[in-house]
């Protein structure tokens, strides 16, 4: 692909998107033609990193040779520390008023053009733009056995690796896809693409570990990550502020899910991260509150669920039971209830209740009517609910008597996510909840996965109708462009840490702490994310959801304080929850999960 700067490289496209935006899912290599004239040195730089912003690849940059501005003078040195290479060719010779001489000195001008002797000819700039393709394909091919020589993935086990096609060459990636380099993969690999082109399209189908919100390589983010880091780099923080983390900090304290429960935020780099800093808020403030002595602080635990998943470092792995993403190091250090669950079977709703609790299923009542919390506080599965728990927090002798106190009661609100997908019955998180806060358990929600919008909802608190002490955002935060997480507290957790001496403080941080590019871009992700749960697509799937059929209202007009719906059609769903293959399914937001029948285990969450 060429573009140029004469008419600019942001020119509009006859569908009203800029010639960067338009082109760039195809992702061609590309040949900048630069400017010549007066002003053309600002203009061909200007040019070339508006390109390497959307992440093309310029091969080479061609120009004329301008006798009087010689441009091309300052722009080789100049791009040649960058690794590009300018060509300058003469400029075409002046028109002459004889037709038939015009066309003698222009035959003769683009003959020199791609002469073999010609110093700055043409066929120089195809054996540049030959050799840079072939060195591409070069890298793409030896990339899968350097991976396998020096790098060490997360969550892979590199003893069922058989060889090189067993690797992904990501080359690059735009909206929800990838392109993939198959030119190392045999031709009858099922990846392997029947028209011998060495790249193909490929579905990221899990958005990247949950992290893309707005899709790959989104302009409005990349931006962002400049902007911040032309003007901050990074810049060390305890103590200091700048205004992306205080802009972040403000809009999700006052305005975002702290809304009416948070005073603080603390800003650090990953879901993990977060929930390790949550669980130090949420102890110190239980083990002041129970007067428990500092070497009892040591033991002390969590409530939680089963299937739970906080994240792969020691503490937020503690808080979780034994399970697949524990360590030589995990200690399981408290109580995790089996939760009921929510799902669509056969175009119908139903909560699965563990047989621990109780013995009868909710079935034939529609999501609105599952997910009005407040309505069913008062029905008897809500009293069955708080029974059981109740009666197994009795045992546990929560407070300071116990031998392993138990601190904190640590949720994922609405579904468990790494855990399996499971969609829990929000009525059983609020008996959690309410029955907690009666024994003095700071409230952790875990709203990695799920907060920001993922279900439809900018927080589950609203529908839980029950705030939390502490919360931990990240993943969709930043729209999938960096990694950052915020941790929200209320001031009573944040009083927790005052003292006379700096030993009494959250003494928690990293060297990038409140990153400046992180903050910007969070800014940026969020500012478009409330765009579009203001636009059209929004609403016409709510409206879609809200008309009747499995998530539609009670026959008298019962609907939940924060109605439930999705993306995914509800037409679909029902037909999904019929299939013979399909145990259940279900969805919330943007979110589709389903169960495959098959295997002695009773199937495979989707």
């Amino acid at each position: 692909m060429s573009d140029r700067t004469l008419s600019g490289v942001h020119s509009p496209t006859l569908s009203g998107t800029t010639q960067l935006d338009s082109y760039r899912p195809l992702f061609l290599p590309t040949i900048l033609v630069g400017d010549s004239r007066l002003g053309g040195i600002s203009s061909t730089i200007s040019a070339y990193e508006s390109l390497l912003l959307r992440g093309y690849i310029v091969d080479t940059i061609l120009l004329f040779k301008d006798p009087y501005y010689r441009n091309w003078e300052y722009l080789e040195p100049y791009f040649a520390e960058h690794g590009i290479k300018v060509s300058a060719v003469d400029p075409p010779p002046p028109r002459e008023a004889d037709r038939s001489q015009n066309f003698i000195i222009t035959e003769e001008y683009y003959r020199k053009l791609v002469s073999n002797d010609s110093t700055g000819g043409l066929l120089r700039v195809v054996e540049h733009l030959d050799q840079r393709h072939e060195e591409r394909i070069k890298e793409l091919h030896n990339m899968p056995r350097r991976a396998l020589d020096t790098v060490w993935w997360p969550f892979v086990q590199h003893g069922l690796i058989k060889d090189e096609g067993d690797v992904n060459v990501i080359d690059s990636a735009w909206g929800d896809h990838f392109t993939i380099f198959n030119g190392h993969k045999p031709s009858s690999a099922p990846s392997a693409t029947a028209s011998g082109s060495l790249l193909e399209s490929q579905f990221d189908g899990s958005a990247s570990w949950w992290t893309q919100a707005l899709g790959h390589a989104h302009h409005t983010l990349t931006l962002a990550a400049a902007r911040a880091a032309g003007r901050f780099g990074h810049v060390m923080y305890p103590q200091a502020i700048h205004t992306p983390a205080l802009r972040l900090a403000e809009r999700l304290v006052d305005d975002g899910p702290g809304k009416g429960w948070a005073s603080r935020a603390f800003i650090s780099d990953n879901g993990s991260t977060g929930m390790e800093i949550a669980l130090k808020m949420a102890l110190r403030v239980a083990s002041k509150r129970f007067g428990i002595a500092p070497q009892g602080r040591k033991n002390m635990g969590v409530v939680g669920l089963r299937s739970s998943y906080h994240g792969d470092t020691i503490g937020s792995m503690d808080a979780c039971e034994e399970g697949v993403y524990t360590c030589e190091w995990h200690q399981a250090k408290g109580y995790w209830f089996e939760p009921p669950s929510v799902g669509i079977k056969n175009g119908r709703a139903f909560v699965n209740v563990p047989t621990a609790v109780a013995h009868d299923n909710v079935e034939g009542r529609p999501l609105s009517w599952i997910y009005n919390v407040n309505a069913r506080l008062g029905t008897s599965l809500a009293s069955v609910y708080w029974t059981h728990v109740n009666d197994t927090l009795e045992r546990l002798a929560v407070g300071s008597g116990a031998t392993h106190p138990l601190g904190a009661l640590v949720l994922e609100p609405l579904v468990l996510g790494a855990g399996g997908m499971i969609f829990v019955d929000p009525l059983f998180q609020r008996v959690l909840i309410d029955a907690a806060r009666a024994r003095g358990l700071p409230v952790i929600f875990d709203e990695v996965f799920a907060g920001l919008w993922r279900l439809g909802l900018r927080s589950a608190a609203p529908l839980l109708g029950a705030y939390p002490d502490v919360a931990v955002y990240a993943k969709v935060l930043t729209g999938g462009l960096v990694p950052l997480a915020v941790t929200l507290a209320s001031e009573d957790v944040f009083r927790a840490f005052d003292g006379a001496s700096k030993a009494e403080a959250l003494l928690h941080g990293h060297s990038y702490s409140a990153y400046a590019v992180g903050c910007e871009v969070a800014n940026a992700a969020l500012d478009r994310l409330e765009m579009l749960t203001r636009g059209e697509e929004w609403k016409a799937a709510k409206e879609a959801w809200h008309a009747g059929g499995v998530a539609g209202e009670e026959n008298d007009g019962t609907r939940g304080a924060t109605a439930v719906w999705s993306m995914w059609s509800p037409q679909f769903v029902d037909v999904l929850s019929k299939l013979d293959l399909v145990e259940h399914a279900m969805t919330l937001g943007t979110v589709l999960a389903f169960k495959v029948k098959g295997g002695d285990s009773g199937g495979s969450p989707v």
